[in-house]
């Protein structure tokens, strides 16, 4: 989804920006946007002042959307996750220059886990 809301935009990504925040993503506002993600998902912070950095770049109606879309994307995650959810072997492989970008072979074998074509879900071979 956001390789082609890129596209649509005309912007140009950069992978590696959303790994290192010390590497501009490409994504106007995008290192707020991070940081803002690391704060709401995963616990890096004090909530208050990162919702004031969202709302003075994008303004409140931002503010909702990117709160809206961090959410989203974390529900999507946690049933997939919990039900076993199989990745079709063909998403992989549209994925792959991404998975490759963002290192998650590495990331997955550090935590046990695969990045792969899934044929089954978890716990059912």
């Amino acid at each position: 989804m956001l390789r082609a809301s890129m596209e649509a935009h005309g912007w140009d990504l950069n992978l590696a920006g959303i790994a290192d925040p010390a590497v501009d993503s490409g994504v106007p506002g995008g290192a707020t946007l991070l940081a803002f993600v690391d704060v709401t998902v995963g616990g890096a912070g004090p909530v208050d002042p990162i919702r004031r950095a969202v709302t003075d770049a994008f303004g409140p109606a931002g503010l909702v959307r990117a709160a809206a879309v961090a959410a989203n994307f974390e529900m999507m995650n946690r049933i997939a996750d919990g039900t076993g959810m199989p990745v079709p072997k063909s998403r992989v492989r549209a994925s792959a220059d991404v998975i490759d970008a963002l290192e998650l072979g590495r990331l997955a074998a550090r935590h046990g886990a695969a990045v792969g074509p899934v044929d089954q879900p978890r716990g059912s071979g």
